[in-house]
């Protein structure tokens, strides 16, 4: 399955969330990961749109996330980047060309059909089986459980 790259730059600024205890504005996250501000920009949009994270006004402002990272999935962050709809879609081919099957004999999905459908519900699955806060955990475990605090200290202007 093909992801965006906004997917990836949006789950690292959910985990980089996940540090800290005040709102991150966008040019901070934009920096930490050295990436475009406006590309970056739209991504944090079209997770406020999906109701995971929240945009705060202000001189304080920035982003926070809207619930716990237990219950922010990386399905639930793909489908607000990259849309909900499915990776494939069946265009119906064996209808077609000179040994088209005729429709009213297509009772059941093809094989091509009925394996991409597996393999994207398996996906799905995935996805939704690992959530924020496992990633930040994983980030202590392969970066050093001071990684996070490394870094919620920068945004805060304390390193």
């Amino acid at each position: 399955m093909k992801m965006s790259g906004g997917v990836e730059w949006a789950l690292h600024c959910c985990v980089v969330l996940t540090a800290s205890h005040t709102p991150v504005p966008a040019a901070k996250l934009a920096e930490l990961h050295d990436v475009s501000s406006s590309y970056l920009a739209k991504q944090l949009q079209a997770l406020a749109r999906a109701g995971l994270i929240h945009s705060v006004q202000g001189k304080s402002g920035g982003y926070v996330l809207t619930r716990a990272p237990e219950s922010i999935t990386l399905l639930d962050v793909v489908r607000a980047i990259d849309g909900p709809g499915p990776s494939f879609v069946c265009t119906e081919i064996r209808q077609r060309g000179p040994f088209a099957t005729p429709a009213d004999a297509c009772t059941t999905p093809c094989p091509v059909s009925r394996a991409m459908w597996a393999a994207e519900d398996a996906w799905h699955q995935a996805l939704a089986a690992v959530t924020i806060a496992d990633l930040a955990r994983d980030v202590d475990a392969t970066s050093g459980p001071e990684a996070l605090v490394g870094i919620q200290a920068w945004l805060t202007g304390g390193a």
